[in-house]
């Protein structure tokens, strides 16, 4: 699938991994978040996000396959959708970029979902605006190769269940505990093994 132009553009302008972590710590620093609600509750969360991806950046190891598996000989575009106030996301984003750095023919970018609706409209999931959201395009002919997000498979497990709770018997914030725990005792290894997989389906030549 063709790769729309606007797209394109986003991601010619969008941040580097670097340029995202320090916006995210300058919003921490001056108390607000990325995108309209600057309500108290995702302050609160943009703070503990900012924590959960400075540890993993301490912490990750990318595993073995992943280290001699990924493809080296490409030119493609890595696009994340995402916001700061998001869980998955800095769970999430730290691992895309120490997998995007080993691979010297990706240019990793990231835009705020919230500034580029029309964008994240093309990739709901379930009919959510639900992030991050990895879209992956080959540089030379510009079509579309794959798609990768919210969160791995297993804890989009958890949040279906969650999801198909009634509603007067949800807690969003067990889910929430129960999403990271299950990234914690993960420890990066799904979102890896997931985005490895679908960089080497990609045909090669």
């Amino acid at each position: 699938m063709p790769v729309p132009q606007d797209q394109i553009h986003a991601a010619a302008n969008g941040m580097t991994w670097e340029a995202y972590m320090e916006l995210f710590a300058r919003l921490v620093a001056e108390g607000r978040t990325t995108g309209p609600d600057q309500s108290e509750a995702l302050l609160a969360y943009t703070k503990l996000n900012l924590s959960r991806s400075r540890r993993w950046l301490k912490t990750l190891k990318l595993l073995p396959e992943v280290q001699d598996g990924l493809p080296t000989a490409v030119s493609q575009t890595w696009l994340v959708i995402t916001e700061a106030w998001c869980g998955d996301a800095a769970q999430c984003n730290p691992i895309i970029a120490a997998m995007a750095e080993r691979m010297p023919g990706v240019t990793l970018r990231f835009i705020l979902r919230d500034e580029h609706l029309p964008i994240m409209d093309r990739y709901r999931t379930n009919g959510g605006r639900s992030i991050p959201k990895l879209i992956v395009w080959d540089d030379a002919t510009q079509e579309e190769l794959y798609t990768w997000g919210p969160r791995p498979a297993d804890a989009q497990v958890l949040y279906t269940d969650h999801l198909s709770t009634p509603l007067d018997q949800r807690d969003a914030e067990a889910t929430k505990e129960k999403l990271h725990r299950w990234y914690f005792d993960d420890a990066g290894v799904s979102v890896q093994q997931e985005l490895l997989a679908l960089a080497q389906a990609v045909p090669v030549g």
